[in-house]
């Protein structure tokens, strides 16, 4: 029932731009807190960005911070993440991830299957 689908990867060239986008079924955004993870060759996943309420807060990995952009539009329970100037040191898989909460006690956690960015020299 509940589905995380991102899209938007691709290829581009060190210095271009890309727009993600994941689209929440299942579930209403306005629940929950939307973060955008990482994960390259070789490496650990890692958090990048993450919003949390109706947008009221984000927060983002200092390597990102000033190129990338979370947002989300509850009404079309969507998140994006707005990448510019990148750098072939942002080549990885990027996953969306949704925790839900029921309740201030209660919450559980979704992924999307992820979509390859890369981005060349």
């Amino acid at each position: 029932q509940v589905q995380l689908v991102e899209s938007g990867g691709g290829l581009v060239q060190s210095g271009g731009s890309l727009r993600l986008s994941c689209v929440a079924s299942g579930f209403t955004l306005s629940n929950s807190a939307m973060s955008w993870y990482r994960q390259a060759p070789g490496k650990k996943r890692e958090l990048i960005a993450t919003t949390t309420g109706d947008g009221g807060s984000t927060d983002y990995l200092d390597s990102v911070k000033g190129r990338f952009t979370i947002s989300r539009d509850n009404a079309k329970n969507t998140v994006y993440l707005q990448m510019n100037s990148l750098k072939p040191e942002d080549t990885a898989v990027y996953y969306c991830n949704a925790r839900v909460y029921r309740a201030v006690w209660a919450s559980s956690e979704y992924w999307g299957q992820g979509t390859q960015v890369t981005v060349s020299s």
